[in-house]
């Protein structure tokens, strides 16, 4: 029997969830689907600048399974440019953040608007 595969922790989903060429009127192509879980990644380690070890404590997974995902999910991206595809961000094993994480770990979206919520509060 296999093991149960682990929930990863993620801030949010994608405000944006399909991107694809702007110049295909082919709709019938087929899509790349890249995972929640490995949009979260390239999120934390691309645009936040985190290691692997920092994604994996946010992610509350090994180590391993971010490489793994990072990689996988690098490899999607470059499909999707390289062969004018669609990127459609949709399923995945994971589970958003609880409002005290998303207070500590949260992303420039929830940053941005606790923020502004303390500006409020001081004024």
């Amino acid at each position: 029997m296999p093991r149960p595969r682990k929930w990863r922790m993620v801030c949010c989903l994608p405000i944006n969830d399909l991107f694809g060429p702007l110049n295909n009127n082919d709709n019938s192509s087929e899509s790349i689907v890249m995972s929640v879980d490995e949009y979260e990644v390239i999120r934390l380690m691309d645009l936040e600048g985190l290691t692997q070890n920092q994604c994996a404590q946010r992610m509350d997974v090994a180590r391993a399974t971010i490489q793994n995902s990072y990689k996988t999910a690098r490899l999607k991206i470059a499909q999707a440019i390289t062969l004018g595809k669609n990127l459609k961000i949709a399923g995945g094993d994971y589970r958003l953040y609880d409002d005290r994480q998303r207070n500590m770990y949260g992303c420039h979206r929830h940053q941005r608007n606790r923020f502004k919520n303390n500006r409020n509060i001081e004024i």
